[in-house]
Protein backbone atom coordinates (compact mmCIF):
# COMPACT_ATOMS: atom_id res chain seq x y z
CA UNK A 1 0.00 0.00 0.00
CA UNK A 2 2.91 2.52 1.06
CA UNK A 3 4.39 1.81 -2.43
CA UNK A 4 1.29 2.74 -4.06
CA UNK A 5 0.99 5.98 -2.25
CA UNK A 6 4.63 6.53 -3.21
CA UNK A 7 3.81 5.66 -6.89
CA UNK A 8 0.97 7.98 -7.08
CA UNK A 9 3.14 11.10 -5.48
CA UNK A 10 5.17 10.65 -8.33
CA UNK A 11 3.12 10.74 -10.90
CA UNK A 12 1.09 13.45 -9.43
CA UNK A 13 4.44 15.64 -9.13
CA UNK A 14 5.39 15.19 -12.36
CA UNK A 15 1.62 16.10 -13.71
CA UNK A 16 1.97 19.00 -11.27
CA UNK A 17 5.49 19.78 -13.44
CA UNK A 18 3.81 18.76 -16.76
CA UNK A 19 0.87 21.67 -16.10
CA UNK A 20 3.46 24.51 -14.79
CA UNK A 21 5.76 23.55 -17.96
CA UNK A 22 2.32 24.19 -19.99
CA UNK A 23 1.67 27.04 -18.61
CA UNK A 24 5.05 28.43 -18.96
CA UNK A 25 5.10 27.63 -22.19
CA UNK A 26 1.77 29.36 -22.80
CA UNK A 27 2.72 32.84 -21.12
CA UNK A 28 6.10 32.70 -23.21
CA UNK A 29 3.90 32.50 -26.35
CA UNK A 30 1.70 35.39 -24.88
CA UNK A 31 4.82 37.78 -24.68
CA UNK A 32 6.38 36.49 -27.42
CA UNK A 33 3.19 37.15 -29.50
CA UNK A 34 2.69 40.62 -27.95
CA UNK A 35 6.19 41.74 -29.23
CA UNK A 36 6.08 40.02 -32.63
CA UNK A 37 2.69 42.09 -33.18
CA UNK A 38 4.32 45.66 -31.63
CA UNK A 39 7.20 44.81 -33.34
CA UNK A 40 5.52 44.54 -36.44
CA UNK A 41 3.37 47.34 -35.97
CA UNK A 42 6.17 49.90 -35.19
CA UNK A 43 7.84 48.54 -38.03
CA UNK A 44 9.31 51.51 -40.03
CA UNK A 45 12.06 49.93 -42.67
CA UNK A 46 8.74 50.96 -45.21
CA UNK A 47 9.80 54.35 -44.64
CA UNK A 48 12.79 54.43 -46.85
CA UNK A 49 9.95 53.64 -49.77
CA UNK A 50 8.17 56.73 -49.02
CA UNK A 51 7.32 58.46 -52.56
CA UNK A 52 9.18 61.41 -53.35
CA UNK A 53 10.10 62.78 -56.52
CA UNK A 54 9.89 59.90 -59.09
CA UNK A 55 7.83 57.82 -56.96
CA UNK A 56 8.57 54.39 -55.21
CA UNK A 57 11.69 52.32 -56.57
CA UNK A 58 10.70 49.46 -59.11
CA UNK A 59 12.18 46.98 -56.54
CA UNK A 60 10.74 48.35 -53.55
CA UNK A 61 8.76 45.11 -51.85
CA UNK A 62 5.25 47.24 -51.13
CA UNK A 63 2.92 45.71 -53.18
CA UNK A 64 1.45 47.34 -56.21
CA UNK A 65 -1.61 47.96 -54.38
CA UNK A 66 -0.11 50.56 -52.32
CA UNK A 67 -2.24 54.07 -53.08
CA UNK A 68 -1.03 57.10 -51.44
CA UNK A 69 1.10 57.79 -48.26
CA UNK A 70 -0.53 59.48 -45.19
CA UNK A 71 1.26 61.62 -42.82
CA UNK A 72 -0.17 63.42 -39.73
CA UNK A 73 3.06 66.15 -38.27
CA UNK A 74 4.63 65.58 -35.46
CA UNK A 75 2.34 62.07 -34.54
CA UNK A 76 3.41 58.31 -34.72
CA UNK A 77 1.22 58.34 -37.88
CA UNK A 78 3.31 57.99 -41.40
CA UNK A 79 2.52 54.98 -43.11
CA UNK A 80 1.62 53.60 -46.65
CA UNK A 81 -1.79 53.46 -47.93
CA UNK A 82 -3.09 50.09 -49.44
CA UNK A 83 -6.24 49.10 -51.27
CA UNK A 84 -7.63 46.25 -52.19
CA UNK A 85 -10.22 44.33 -53.63
CA UNK A 86 -12.50 44.13 -50.68
CA UNK A 87 -12.02 45.35 -46.91
CA UNK A 88 -10.25 42.50 -46.09
CA UNK A 89 -7.74 41.60 -48.17
CA UNK A 90 -5.12 44.42 -46.32
CA UNK A 91 -6.56 43.76 -42.36
CA UNK A 92 -4.30 41.63 -41.42
CA UNK A 93 -1.79 42.05 -44.33
CA UNK A 94 1.63 44.59 -44.37
CA UNK A 95 2.62 46.31 -47.02
CA UNK A 96 4.55 43.62 -48.55
CA UNK A 97 1.60 41.41 -48.99
CA UNK A 98 2.73 39.26 -45.54
CA UNK A 99 0.43 38.27 -42.82
CA UNK A 100 0.31 40.04 -40.08
CA UNK A 101 -2.06 40.86 -37.27
CA UNK A 102 -0.87 44.34 -37.21
CA UNK A 103 -2.18 44.50 -40.97
CA UNK A 104 -1.84 47.78 -42.98
CA UNK A 105 -3.20 51.26 -43.23
CA UNK A 106 -6.01 50.91 -46.52
CA UNK A 107 -8.32 52.75 -48.23
CA UNK A 108 -12.09 51.38 -48.36
CA UNK A 109 -12.23 49.47 -51.31
CA UNK A 110 -15.65 51.25 -52.98
CA UNK A 111 -13.24 54.55 -52.96
CA UNK A 112 -11.78 55.99 -55.87
CA UNK A 113 -8.17 55.28 -55.14
CA UNK A 114 -7.26 58.53 -56.59
CA UNK A 115 -9.26 60.23 -53.58
CA UNK A 116 -11.20 62.28 -56.22
CA UNK A 117 -14.63 61.16 -53.52
CA UNK A 118 -16.33 63.29 -51.76
CA UNK A 119 -15.52 61.56 -49.26
CA UNK A 120 -12.75 58.92 -48.48
CA UNK A 121 -12.28 56.22 -45.81
CA UNK A 122 -9.08 55.05 -43.85
CA UNK A 123 -8.83 52.03 -41.91
CA UNK A 124 -6.32 51.03 -39.42
CA UNK A 125 -5.77 48.85 -36.31
CA UNK A 126 -5.56 50.35 -32.88
CA UNK A 127 -2.52 48.85 -32.01
CA UNK A 128 -0.66 50.02 -28.28
CA UNK A 129 1.39 52.67 -27.92
CA UNK A 130 0.26 54.69 -30.45
CA UNK A 131 1.08 52.53 -33.59
CA UNK A 132 -0.79 51.83 -36.70
CA UNK A 133 -4.29 54.17 -36.16
CA UNK A 134 -3.63 53.47 -32.02
CA UNK A 135 -2.60 57.07 -32.20
CA UNK A 136 -5.77 58.38 -32.97
CA UNK A 137 -6.98 58.32 -29.29
CA UNK A 138 -5.25 61.92 -28.05
CA UNK A 139 -7.54 63.08 -30.98
CA UNK A 140 -10.12 63.44 -28.38
CA UNK A 141 -8.34 65.51 -26.48
CA UNK A 142 -9.84 69.06 -27.88
CA UNK A 143 -5.98 71.05 -27.01
CA UNK A 144 -4.08 67.74 -28.96
CA UNK A 145 -6.60 67.98 -31.86
CA UNK A 146 -5.58 72.04 -32.41
CA UNK A 147 -1.72 71.76 -31.89
CA UNK A 148 -1.76 68.61 -34.58
CA UNK A 149 -4.23 69.88 -37.30
CA UNK A 150 -1.81 69.31 -40.20
CA UNK A 151 -0.60 66.58 -42.49
CA UNK A 152 0.07 65.14 -45.92
CA UNK A 153 -1.66 62.84 -48.43
CA UNK A 154 0.78 61.50 -51.33
CA UNK A 155 -1.29 59.97 -53.81
CA UNK A 156 -0.48 57.42 -56.58
CA UNK A 157 2.67 55.02 -56.47
CA UNK A 158 4.73 57.56 -58.23
CA UNK A 159 4.10 60.44 -55.89
CA UNK A 160 2.44 62.35 -58.55
CA UNK A 161 0.28 64.45 -56.44
CA UNK A 162 0.37 66.19 -52.79
CA UNK A 163 -2.57 67.71 -50.82
CA UNK A 164 -2.77 68.97 -47.75
CA UNK A 165 -4.74 67.66 -44.39
CA UNK A 166 -6.37 69.51 -42.03
CA UNK A 167 -7.49 67.83 -38.97
CA UNK A 168 -10.76 69.07 -37.69
CA UNK A 169 -12.93 66.78 -35.43
CA UNK A 170 -12.96 63.63 -34.04
CA UNK A 171 -15.64 61.57 -33.18
CA UNK A 172 -16.75 57.76 -31.70
CA UNK A 173 -20.14 56.55 -33.25
CA UNK A 174 -21.00 52.88 -33.31
CA UNK A 175 -20.40 50.67 -36.43
CA UNK A 176 -24.21 50.98 -37.55
CA UNK A 177 -24.07 54.67 -37.36
CA UNK A 178 -24.27 54.64 -41.64
CA UNK A 179 -23.04 58.27 -42.40
CA UNK A 180 -19.80 58.09 -40.99
CA UNK A 181 -19.05 54.56 -42.71
CA UNK A 182 -20.66 55.01 -45.94
CA UNK A 183 -18.49 56.01 -48.68
CA UNK A 184 -21.21 57.94 -50.45
CA UNK A 185 -22.31 60.00 -47.69
CA UNK A 186 -23.55 63.73 -48.36
CA UNK A 187 -23.80 67.09 -46.39
CA UNK A 188 -26.01 64.80 -43.60
CA UNK A 189 -21.96 63.93 -43.11
CA UNK A 190 -20.80 67.26 -41.81
CA UNK A 191 -23.94 67.42 -39.96
CA UNK A 192 -23.08 64.45 -37.91
CA UNK A 193 -20.03 65.08 -36.93
CA UNK A 194 -20.86 68.33 -35.70
CA UNK A 195 -23.29 66.96 -33.47
CA UNK A 196 -21.15 63.94 -32.45
CA UNK A 197 -17.89 65.61 -32.60
CA UNK A 198 -16.12 65.15 -29.26
CA UNK A 199 -13.37 67.70 -30.40
CA UNK A 200 -13.51 69.80 -32.76
CA UNK A 201 -11.53 72.73 -34.63
CA UNK A 202 -13.47 75.65 -36.22
CA UNK A 203 -9.84 77.08 -37.26
CA UNK A 204 -9.49 74.71 -40.09
CA UNK A 205 -10.89 75.69 -43.49
CA UNK A 206 -13.47 73.59 -45.43
CA UNK A 207 -13.01 71.80 -48.61
CA UNK A 208 -14.63 69.84 -51.40
CA UNK A 209 -13.47 66.73 -49.97
CA UNK A 210 -13.15 64.82 -46.89
CA UNK A 211 -10.82 61.92 -45.43
CA UNK A 212 -11.75 59.82 -42.39
CA UNK A 213 -9.14 57.75 -40.16
CA UNK A 214 -11.02 55.04 -39.02
CA UNK A 215 -9.96 52.31 -35.92
CA UNK A 216 -11.45 50.43 -33.03
CA UNK A 217 -11.76 51.76 -29.92
CA UNK A 218 -11.24 48.47 -28.36
CA UNK A 219 -10.58 44.75 -29.58
CA UNK A 220 -14.13 43.78 -29.08
CA UNK A 221 -16.59 46.49 -29.52
CA UNK A 222 -19.10 47.87 -32.01
CA UNK A 223 -17.61 51.56 -31.35
CA UNK A 224 -15.31 53.50 -33.62
CA UNK A 225 -12.98 56.29 -33.46
CA UNK A 226 -12.71 58.37 -36.49
CA UNK A 227 -10.81 61.51 -37.18
CA UNK A 228 -12.21 63.49 -40.01
CA UNK A 229 -9.66 65.79 -42.15
CA UNK A 230 -10.38 68.25 -45.01
CA UNK A 231 -8.40 67.69 -48.10
CA UNK A 232 -7.13 70.78 -49.95
CA UNK A 233 -5.81 70.72 -53.60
Amino acid sequence: MRRFWITMNVLYEKFMLLIFVVALLVVCYGLYDTWYVYNNARDDDYLKYKPTYGGVPDDAPITEDMVAWVTIDDTNIDYPVMQGSDNMEYLNRNPYGEYSLSGSIFLDSRNSSDFSDYYSILYGHHMEYGSMFGALDDFLDQDYLTRHSHGTLIVGRDGGKTYELGLFACVKVNVYETTALDTDATDDLLQMIQSEARSYNTSIKDSEHILALSTCTEPVSQNRLIVFCYIYE
